[in-house]
C-alpha cells in the first residue's frame, strides 16, 4: 500500500478532509491533494511525523517498505559546492525502479542542461565506485560533489559538462589518488518537476 492508498483509507474511515490534514501537518491543501493523487515530490521527516501522529501509524516505516528512496542531499551541476548529506525527504519509485538505485540527489546548477539534467531535478543514483567511459555519474572531488559525464582517456579522467559555458575538468591518475577524486554513484535517471 502506498501513501495515497493509506490517505484514501484514512479519509474514508475518518471523514477527514484534505484541508484538515493540511492544517494538522502544516502544509497547503494542494500539497495534500498531490499526496492523495500520488504526485509526491518530497515529504519532510517532520511532516511524516505529523502524518504518523494524525493517522496513528508509522508512515516512515511504511514508506520504506513500499518503495520510497531517501533524498540524501544536493549535488552541484557545476563545481564549488560542498556535498550536503542531510535527508531532505523521500521520493517514491516504482517496483521496477526499486532495485535500480539507492537514493536521490537534488540538482543545483545548469552545467548538465544539454544532458537534460536541470536545476531542481531529482537524480536517482546507484552506488558504485567505477563507471564505464561516457557514463553520467556523481563524483566527489575532495569534499565537493558534482554530476558530470565521466570520460576515461589514456591516463586521464575527464569530467565533461553538458553545457558549453562550463569548462571540463581533467585529472591525472596521481590527482585522482591524492585529492582524492572518487566516483560515488551512477545516475540512473533524472526526474524533472515543473
Amino acid at each position: 500500500m502506498l501513501l495515497k492508498d493509506l490517505l484514501a483509507e484514512f479519509k474514508r474511515s475518518t471523514h477527514c478532509s484534505n484541508e484538515m490534514i493540511a492544517k494538522f501537518c502544516g502544509v497547503s491543501k494542494s500539497t495534500v491533494s498531490r499526496w492523495c493523487s500520488g504526485e509526491i515530490r518530497r515529504i519532510q521527516d517532520d511532516t511524516i511525523e505529523k502524518l504518523s501522529e494524525l493517522m496513528q501509524m508509522d508512515i516512515l516505516s511504511l514508506l520504506k517498505l513500499h518503495r520510497a528512496k531517501p533524498i540524501v542531499g544536493v549535488v552541484k551541476a557545476g563545481y564549488d559546492l560542498y556535498a550536503q548529506q542531510n535527508i531532505l525527504g523521500y521520493e517514491e519509485v516504482s517496483a521496477a525502479e526499486d532495485a535500480l538505485g539507492d537514493f536521490f540527489l537534488q540538482v543545483q546548477g545548469d552545467s548538465m542542461i544539454y544532458a537534460h539534467i536541470y536545476d531542481g531535478d531529482m537524480l536517482y543514483i546507484k552506488k558504485c565506485t567505477h563507471v564505464e567511459s561516457g557514463t553520467i555519474a556523481i563524483v566527489m572531488i575532495q569534499e565537493e560533489a558534482t554530476v558530470k559525464k565521466v570520460i576515461w582517456k589514456d591516463d586521464f579522467m575527464i569530467l565533461e559538462a553538458g553545457n558549453p559555458l562550463v569548462e571540463n575538468r581533467y585529472f591525472t591518475k596521481k590527482e585522482i589518488q591524492e585529492l582524492p577524486v572518487q566516483i560515488i554513484g551512477k545516475v540512473v535517471f533524472s526526474k524533472t518537476y515543473f
